[in-house]
């Protein structure tokens, strides 16, 4: 999880989950997600440019968070962020808090939507 202060004094946090684990739990035809490749892109870029034509880039704002999970997902978060999600709402989240042998704070949470870098985000 990084957490940024923007120049607005705003706070953004990005989260991004670890997927290579997941693909234990998933059959390798499910977890195919169509990316181009590197090569591919920079040929399709030289050809646009070589004939002229215009070509645009977007982002979809928030395509992550839509993302709905189709199946019963668990995370642990530990360290500053289980602490920071507790001092949200220290009588709903402290039950649910616990400490790792170094003292350090865990926290286990289940999704309700998919994260980036999460096989199901990117299907």
């Amino acid at each position: 999880m990084f957490i940024k202060e923007k120049r607005d004094s705003s706070v953004k946090a990005r989260g991004c989950a670890k997927g290579k684990p997941q693909q234990q739990y998933t059959q390798k035809e499910d977890s195919n997600s169509p990316t181009i490749s590197l090569e591919a892109m920079i040929i399709s870029c030289c050809i646009n440019m070589k004939e002229g034509r215009y070509a645009m880039v977007t982002d979809i704002t928030g395509a992550f968070l839509h993302a709905d999970m189709n199946k019963t997902l668990h995370m642990m978060l530990e360290g500053a962020l289980a602490e920071h999600i507790m001092k949200l709402e220290p009588t709903k989240y402290r039950k649910y808090i616990w400490h790792d042998k170094k003292y350090k704070f865990m926290l286990y949470v289940q999704l309700k939507k998919a994260l980036c870098g999460m096989l199901q985000a990117a299907l």
